[in-house]
């Protein structure tokens, strides 16, 4: 299926005579969960997306028969918003492994989740991932995040992960190993500087439910959104010049105009329309590798992760995407989705966002990639190469206090995105249901 394919295109839409509608910039999940707050409250939302199809920072491409996620992205299906929002059987999640497969000492080894693969969780007791009390402090983590609520996780002390692990009592030989690739990859940092809060609420939300993608990838998740708006609320291809009195400019001049504006949009776009109402958060950024391959080295759809703490290449953490779900790759073909995180980047590759990252990665990424399945894996080709300067907002504890920042910048202006709440799928649906509450509590301005 293309990844076009039912996308909502530009169409005219009349607000109606009564009022003019709110007019939400960004057509990414915080957008989208905007809108349908807004709609399923009785107002009438209008989505301007400023490129050819929603979706933000949640899109698919289709390549030669594969199914190319923009950047490494996974659902967390125990998140509260996304069980609030979607529907989970039409998107026919497929899931991951319950675990993972993590490349220390020349080796991979396994780690599995004992609620779920309990033999493969014994088996791995003996692993050199972490001792048996690293083992056993991490089962009880796992029932103290469980037995808590979300808010309450979210809402918890202010440190840093690093800090965390440390006072949790973790051997750094587990730190290492387990947590900087793992959350590293989750987080984007493997220096484990962001809030304690957001590790204890990924470790929570990948302890209650599976991790999954949609069978035919995550932009199946805002298309499943933009169909329950209904396509005639969003309009694509118009970008945003400013924000004016009464609406917005569009860079073709027209002017449209609105009860209430929220800038649904990654942190750097939000702060060109907001100014100094809204400082540019920062961001975390990341680059992805798509090969394509005769057939995956491993059956399992498994997460693997590097962690050596030496110098053994680019790569944080990599899946064999058609072992998660067939749809992603040809038949008889295998697609691999290869990580890097922006600390293993070359210098010229971070101060110019644009630049292929192919050239300077490819060989590096190859060699490791090698060194881990054997001389088969310097024949796959590379299929295209995503580089994602603001994969997520920074967030450190100073920043991350509140949890839950203001989404009211201005008369008659709100602001949604991940940046306002935490870098997550559920963070960016969280901070459009906010926002789109406090319009329909405050009425037309």
């Amino acid at each position: 299926m293309s990844a076009d394919q039912d996308t909502p295109t530009r169409v005219e839409t009349s607000p109606g005579p009564l009022q003019p509608p709110v007019v939400i910039i960004g057509g990414g999940l915080a957008g989208l969960a905007c809108a349908l707050e807004i709609a399923n409250g009785g107002g009438l939302p209008l989505v301007l997306e400023g490129s050819d199809r929603i979706g933000g920072r949640v899109r698919t491409d289709e390549v030669e028969g594969f199914l190319l996620d923009r950047g490494f992205q996974v659902l967390l299906e125990a998140y509260p918003e996304a069980r609030r929002l979607l529907d989970y059987r039409s998107l026919q999640l497929q899931r991951f492994y319950p675990g993972a497969r993590i490349r220390v000492e020349g080796a991979f080894h396994g780690v599995a989740d004992p609620d779920r693969e309990f033999l493969d969780a014994l088996r791995s007791v003996t692993s050199p991932i972490g001792s048996l009390v690293d083992k056993l402090r991490v089962a009880r983590l796992r029932r103290e995040l469980k037995r808590a609520s979300p808010h309450e996780v979210l809402h918890g002390p202010s440190r840093s992960a690093g800090e965390e692990l440390d006072r949790l009592g973790f051997s750094s030989r587990m730190v290492d190993r387990f947590f900087r690739p793992f959350f590293g990859g989750i987080l984007l940092d493997r220096e484990l500087d962001v809030p304690a809060r957001l590790l204890r609420f990924y470790f929570q939300m990948f302890s209650l439910a599976p991790a999954s993608v949609p069978a035919r990838g995550m932009e199946e998740i805002p298309r499943q959104l933009a169909h329950r708006l209904g396509e005639e609320r969003i309009q694509t291809g118009v970008p945003v010049r400013r924000i004016r009195d009464g609406g917005v400019e569009l860079e073709s001049g027209e002017v449209v105009e609105a009860s209430a504006v929220v800038v649904a949009t990654e942190g750097p776009e939000a702060t060109r329309l907001l100014g100094s109402r809204l400082p540019d958060p920062g961001s975390r950024g990341t680059t992805t590798l798509y090969f394509g391959l005769d057939a995956a080295p491993i059956r399992e759809p498994m997460l693997l992760l590097n962690g050596e703490t030496g110098d053994d290449g680019p790569v944080n953490h990599m899946a064999f995407m058609d072992r998660v779900s067939p749809h992603y790759a040809p038949e008889g073909r295998s697609l691999a989705a290869v990580n890097v995180l922006d600390a293993q980047l070359p210098p010229e590759l971070l101060n110019d966002p644009g630049m292929d990252p192919a050239p300077k990665l490819l060989p590096p990424v190859r060699d490791q990639l090698v060194s881990w399945f054997g001389s088969e894996a310097a024949s796959w080709r590379l299929i295209r190469s995503y580089r994602i300067p603001h994969a997520h907002p920074l967030q450190t504890p100073e920043s991350f206090d509140p949890p839950e920042r203001p989404s009211r910048v201005g008369p008659g202006v709100w602001v949604a995105g991940d940046h306002r709440d935490n870098a997550s799928i559920n963070g960016a649906m969280a901070s459009g249901r906010r926002a789109a509450m406090e319009i329909l509590g405050e009425g037309p301005s």
